[in-house]
């Protein structure tokens, strides 16, 4: 273990008590993260990638408000794609900050991690980040995997938790992004941990029309789709529940070089951490996916309703 990696973890442990004494889940204000020693300048601004799916790209402008208002200047590059693309464009310099989700980073970076409470994740994240890429705190805000299935077939099969997915291996087909199909959290945990074994895997989308699409006409038996889309409240489908904990907290956590990782950063979005919600989140998806808005004008108009920018 480098001594960096290390410095972190330690940085990381002494954050817990903090971590659990604050609602958020922001550690504090003042600048400090859980992983890093902020020594990186934002002098020559600070470019922002984001995912393939809508909530991340309306984080990713809000990371940008948030930012600008503290005098950094941004740019994001929206819709890259997946970790397998984002992970080496931060590394390699492409971009210099993401929006993540503890769970879903850990079990990216370690898949044999264990950890399920957002302290001990964030500390099991700093030990195992690559050379020169940190965590800073988590907010409030969490959207985590949910593997979804209608209410009629919810009935038909008896299914109210993924345990009973198991006793219909062979029949039943799932849907999700393509990059599901080898993830813990899906097709690989569902067998190793509930010991469930699809009819078949679809490759289709993150959460959006194509894989809501096929749950709805029933070209797939169960979706994975997040918790902050509102499509499953308005479509009144069955969320399955999850008895042996496969799926993590799902927290909101930036992601950012070291490089780029100085007071100025940690201390604008940890603000913004402090104050987006997963009410928020879940509205902005809304607006986002129904109303048709542009997530860049969303996420603007939000963080100006919350005092997020610059004042003129």
């Amino acid at each position: 273990m480098n001594r960096r990696t290390l410095l972190g973890g330690l940085a990381a442990a002494a954050s817990v008590p903090a971590l659990a004494a604050c609602s958020s889940g922001i550690t504090s204000l003042d600048g400090q993260g859980s992983a890093g020693s902020g020594s990186g300048s934002s002098k020559n601004g600070v470019t922002i990638g984001t995912a393939n799916f809508t909530e991340n790209q309306v984080l990713g402008y809000l990371y940008a408000a948030a930012l600008d208002a503290a005098g950094v200047k941004t740019s994001v590059r929206p819709n890259l794609g997946t970790r397998e693309i984002l992970i080496p464009a931060l590394k390699g310099g492409d971009i210099d900050l993401l929006p993540e989700y503890q769970g879903a980073l850990l079990h990216y970076l370690d898949t044999k991690s264990k950890a399920t409470e957002e302290g001990e994740m964030q500390n099991a994240l700093a030990m195992v980040l690559p050379n020169g890429l940190q965590i800073l705190p988590y907010g409030m805000a969490e959207d985590s995997d949910a593997f979804v299935v209608t209410r009629e077939t919810a009935a038909k099969y008896h299914l109210k938790s993924l345990a009973d997915l198991a006793k219909h291996n062979g029949k039943l087909v799932i849907g999700a992004a393509p990059e599901v199909k080898k993830r813990q959290v899906g097709a690989v945990g569902l067998k190793d941990v509930y010991g469930v074994e699809f009819k078949e895997f679809k490759s289709l989308d993150s959460s959006g029309p194509l894989v809501k699409g096929a749950l709805k006409k029933g070209d797939v038996d169960v979706a994975n789709l997040f918790t902050t889309d509102t499509d499953i409240a308005a479509n009144h489908w069955v969320v399955l529940t999850d008895p042996k904990n496969l799926v993590p907290g799902q927290h909101v956590v930036p992601l950012i070089a070291d490089r780029k990782a100085d007071s100025t950063v940690r201390k604008a979005l940890a603000r913004l951490g402090n104050v987006l919600t997963t009410e928020d989140l879940t509205e902005l998806n809304r607006l986002v996916d129904k109303d048709k808005k542009d997530p860049e004008d969303v996420a603007n108009d939000y963080a100006r309703r919350h005092g997020l920018t610059r004042k003129k």
